[in-house]
């Protein structure tokens, strides 16, 4: 049983938690290592409701890491296992290629704050925290942060696909247009100067 999952774009497979019994989660594990051709699988359905089957596109097993525990020991069934398979920059960013994925709650009233320090810590240009609402919008508009489409249970994702030469120009407009400046507090002119670094 499948209790959470989400896939990108493409269907490709960014979060799967399943429940099973240690047997078939093993299995299941061995089969996503094997080729096609020795019987392994590439792609999986995860069944909705009656007649509602999404596709999931394993896509590089390389990618995903895995956690899973034993929750239940003695059951009618046996010993119950709790698997996830994420894609390893859901913990970790990308920060070659200033990209990352991020998996938060559906229910979260406050996104942009988990979300911009993933930005802070994947993007290589030094971004100070009173620009948050300048740079998120800005990330938003130019499709650079996106809300991933697919997501069943109580997770949602997002992708962060930093253009760093976009960005890098788009942020320089705004600071020479006085739309970003380097002090959290801007200096009244005339005003006698609180504090020197």
């Amino acid at each position: 049983m499948a209790d959470g999952c989400v896939s990108d774009e493409t269907g490709t497979l960014i979060f799967l938690s399943v429940w099973a019994r240690d047997t078939a989660i093993q299995q299941f594990l061995a089969r996503l290592t094997l080729g096609s051709t020795e019987d392994g699988l590439d792609r999986f359905h995860v069944h909705v409701g009656p007649g509602d089957a999404r596709p999931i596109l394993v896509g590089n097993v390389d990618r995903l890491e895995k956690r899973s525990t034993r929750v239940f020991r003695r059951t009618l069934f046996g010993s119950i296992v709790n698997l996830w398979l994420f894609d390893r920059r859901c913990v970790k960013p990308d920060k070659a290629n200033a990209s990352a994925l991020a998996l938060l709650p559906r229910d979260d009233a406050r996104p942009f704050d988990r979300l911009w320090t993933l930005v802070q810590d994947t993007c290589p240009l030094p971004l100070l925290d009173h620009w948050r609402d300048s740079v998120m919008d800005l990330l938003l508009k130019q499709a650079m942060l996106t809300r991933l489409p697919a997501a069943l249970g109580p997770l949602e994702g997002y992708r962060l696909a930093v253009d760093v030469p976009a960005l890098t120009t788009a942020l320089g407009s705004l600071i020479r247009t006085g739309v970003l400046d380097a002090s959290a507090h801007r200096q009244t002119p005339g005003a006698p100067l609180r504090r020197a670094a």
